[in-house]
Formats: C-alpha cells, sequence, structure tokens
C-alpha cells in the first residue's frame, strides 16, 4: 500500500495512468473488432503509418499529435477504398497492397528523421512510445478523442458484427458494407493514432491486438469479449506502468511482455482443457 501511495503522490504517474486507461479502452473496444474481422496486417501497417505522419510533422514544427491523426485517417480511407474498389481482390493482392503501404511509410519515417537532424530520444520516442511527461492537456485531449471514437463505434456497432462474421448475409440484408469497412478503418486508424502516441508505433499491438486476442479465445460472446478485452488491457497497462515505475525497464516493454503472458496462458489453458475433454473417463477403453 506504501508503494501504491507512493506511486499515486507524482503528478506524471497519475496523468501516465489516466492516459493508460483511455488507450487501453479504445484499444481494448477497437482491436475486438479488428480481430474478429481479420485485419490485424491493416492495424500494424496504420501504426507504422503513423510514424512518418509524426516524423514529418515533427519535420515541420506542428505537433506530432497532428501527423499521427492526420496520416494514419488518410491511410485507413485509402487502404479500406482500395478494398472495396477491388471487389474480387484476393488475400494475397490485399496483403501486397498493405506491404507495401507499410514499407514506404517506414522508409519516409527514417527519410524525415534524418531530415529532421534532431537526438535519437525523439525517434525513439516516435517508435516505443512514452507514458512519462504526459500533461493534463494532453490526457483531455486523448479523452475526447477517445470518447468520439467510442461513440462512433457505438453507433454502427450492430451492423458492423453482422458484416464481420457473414459479409454476404448482411449485403443480403441491404447493410452497407463497404461504407462500414471503411468508416471502421477510419476509426480504427484513430484508434491507433492515439494509441502511437502512448506506445510507440512499433508497440501498438501490444494493447490493440493481444489482450482482444486473448479474450477471443476465453469466449466468443460478443459483449462478454469485449469487456473482458478491455479489462485485460487496462490490467496489462496498469500493471506495465507500475513495473516501469520500481524498475530501470521502459514501460512498453512491460506491457507487451504482460500481454504475450496473458496470451499464451489463455491458449495453453485452451489446449489443456480441449485434450481433457477428448480424454475417455477411467476405465473406458478409449
Amino acid at each position: 500500500m506504501n508503494s501504491i501511495r507512493q506511486l499515486l503522490s507524482y503528478p506524471f504517474m497519475v496523468n501516465a495512468l489516466r492516459a493508460g486507461t483511455i488507450v487501453a479502452v479504445v484499444s481494448g473496444v477497437m482491436g475486438w473488432f479488428m480481430v474478429l474481422r481479420r485485419q490485424s496486417f491493416a492495424g500494424h501497417t496504420l501504426s507504422l503509418v503513423g510514424f512518418p505522419g509524426a516524423a514529418g510533422a515533427v519535420l515541420l514544427g506542428v505537433p506530432s499529435a497532428l501527423g499521427y491523426f492526420g496520416v494514419c485517417a488518410v491511410a485507413a480511407v485509402v487502404i479500406g477504398e482500395a478494398d472495396a474498389r477491388a471487389g474480387t481482390t484476393t488475400y494475397r493482392q490485399e496483403s501486397a497492397l498493405i506491404g507495401t503501404v507499410q514499407a514506404m511509410a517506414l522508409a519516409s519515417g527514417f527519410l524525415f528523421v534524418s531530415l529532421y537532424h534532431g537526438n535519437l530520444n525523439g525517434l525513439t520516442g516516435l517508435l516505443f512510445g512514452s507514458f512519462l511527461g504526459i500533461t493534463s492537456d494532453q490526457v483531455l485531449a486523448l479523452l475526447a478523442v477517445g470518447a468520439s471514437t467510442l461513440l462512433a463505434l457505438g453507433l454502427i456497432a450492430r451492423p458492423l458484427l453482422l458484416a464481420s462474421v457473414d459479409p454476404e448475409v448482411a449485403r443480403a440484408a441491404g447493410l452497407p458494407v463497404r461504407a462500414l469497412a471503411v468508416g471502421f478503418l477510419l476509426l480504427l486508424g484513430i484508434a491507433v493514432a492515439e494509441t502511437a502516441q502512448i506506445t510507440g508505433a512499433l508497440l501498438v499491438f501490444a494493447l490493440l491486438v493481444l489482450p482482444p486476442a486473448t479474450a477471443q479465445i476465453i469466449t466468443g460472446r460478443p459483449v462478454f469479449g469485449l469487456g473482458l478485452s478491455v479489462a485485460l488491457a487496462v490490467a496489462v497497462t496498469w500493471a506495465g506502468l507500475a513495473a516501469a515505475y520500481f524498475t530501470p525497464y521502459p514501460t512498453g516493454a512491460y506491457i507487451t511482455t504482460f500481454s504475450f503472458a496473458a496470451y499464451v496462458l489463455a491458449r495453453g489453458i485452451v489446449l489443456v482443457t480441449a485434450r481433457d475433454r477428448r480424454r475417455p473417463p477411467a476405465g473406458v477403453p478409449s
């Protein structure tokens, strides 16, 4: 208890916990739909696109947040429209398109950093993020963006769920599947931009994929799965911040490690349980 009181006695840690909670909630909800729609590769590409966006913004002398949100939103619309226009695009072609955008994004980001001639701490912050030094104004900005994103997702959640599970049935029911796909990618781009400011461009998956993937291993029920995804994301974020405060190691490493450990544990429990169910009772010949 003394350690917890000590951790909460510093304003920068309180702001870090607030910002981390906001990002974890948004990531848990958006990531659940992303994993369900099998668009993890697209989400990863959007996170990498945020890197050149932020680096370019710093190069131009404007806040890096503008680069994160602007470029991620544009890239999300481009990827969504390209997939929708293709219509019969195969998974291989789609992966090639997303991989091309990803490679170009990384190259542009490192070019912008080189042109900036800044110190490497700025590059480290863009790639791996930083929970420390977050101000109250930044927390409020994250809260406004996160609440708006979740509200927009809530308005399309039911048709999006049907379009994600069975797009053919959703199309036959008259739902705008194409508009839902592009709209979700746009919301995902905003969520990725928000998360990348905290975890960095390379560690977005720690919150955006691992907790939702763990939740979907445990349960296939949408409401319970969404709640579990958010709970796991918040838990690993708080644990990572606390561990980083009391040790000399970075927050992102702990969040990623805890998220991965939860995923492995859930996967192991499911495998053991399935094996026990297939095993015949004692005394019954197999």
